[in-house]
């Protein structure tokens, strides 16, 4: 193979090939077959003219425009912004829409057996000793006991930092054995939430039961808002596997269960970020004590409504919407 011979036939996949990677985004994409054939073949013509020791000006351009194709078709993107947002105003709350019937009946479960058995533990003080540990209760007490010394100590800007990864270690942890939960025909998922639930309605009857309620509902009624509903939806996602274990609608088992998984991922990762807004909220709002009660109540009633309307409203087109 002579130089010149080389160079005749395979000039006009060059420019072709250049002509792709100058182009624009638009024009990228429309030709994006012929942009990875164009590419494999100039990385060949790179091999073939290093081996035949042909002209460097020839070397030098193939290497260019092997160079530019690896940055094409091998650069790692981020997500882009847009698409963050398009995420948080539109995919995600239509996603929860969506399922709004298996949403609403695990909310119903959750806050059902929360208020039922913090019920029981205002009107029977002798209820939570009989299902928590004593001494469980009385580090929880300490927590909301207006009396105790640490309780109207400010944290530093340290401290609330260190809170805030324990919190977010927490919050996640508990989200992910919900959903994880799934894989065990959903049952998992649903034995978390309902355990999660009981002790929460526990701690919280125990708590107005002993005289604390003006101590523990400011402090959890704002991040409860974000971190309460994730929790739900985690759940959810976790029941939601395990119901396409079941219910396959025709798919094979394992093709039923990837597509719920596929189904399931924007409010998995729409829970992961709301339960981070809760471990900011917990940290740098919930604990400090020092606000007055009616700030941090209505702060707290806020997000709820908040929380409410976005589900409610973000992302619709139409009327119609499904």
């Amino acid at each position: 193979m002579t130089e010149q011979s080389f160079i005749q036939r395979r000039s006009d996949t060059w420019d072709e090939f250049s002509q792709l990677v100058r182009g624009d985004k638009n024009f990228l994409k429309k030709g994006a077959v012929p942009f990875i054939k164009c590419f494999r073949e100039i990385t060949q013509d790179l091999n073939t003219a290093k081996a035949h020791n042909f002209d460097p000006v020839i070397i030098e351009r193939l290497n260019f425009l092997v160079n530019e194709g690896n940055q094409i078709l091998y650069s790692q993107h981020v997500w882009p912004f847009k698409t963050f947002i398009n995420f948080i105003l539109i995919t995600f709350p239509r996603k929860v829409r969506h399922h709004w019937r298996g949403i609403l009946a695990t909310s119903l479960l959750f806050y059902g057996a929360a208020f039922f058995f913090g019920f029981l533990c205002v009107y029977s003080e002798d209820f939570s000793r009989a299902v928590i540990p004593y001494h469980q209760l009385r580090d929880i007490e300490y927590m909301y006991n207006p009396a105790s010394v640490h309780f109207l100590t400010p944290r530093n800007i340290t401290n609330d930092a260190d809170m805030f990864g324990f919190y977010v270690y927490n919050n996640i942890s508990i989200a992910f054995r919900m959903f994880a939960g799934g894989i065990f025909a959903g049952f998992g998922s649903l034995l978390f939430l309902c355990l999660n639930a009981v002790y929460i309605g526990i701690i919280a009857g125990h708590l107005i039961d002993s005289g604390y309620a003006h101590t523990f509902f400011p402090f959890v009624i704002a991040h409860g808002a974000f971190e309460l509903t994730a929790i739900i939806f985690s759940a959810y996602s976790g029941m939601l596997l395990g119901y396409r274990f079941f219910i396959t609608n025709g798919l094979s088992r394992s093709a039923s269960i990837k597509k719920a998984g596929k189904d399931a991922l924007p409010i998995i990762a729409g829970s992961a970020l709301m339960l981070f807004i809760a471990a900011i909220i917990e940290a740098f709002w919930s604990s400090k004590h020092l606000f007055p009660i009616q700030l941090r109540l209505g702060a707290g009633i806020f997000l709820w409504v908040f929380i409410l309307l976005y589900f409610l409203l973000a992302g619709r087109r139409n009327k119609n919407e499904n």
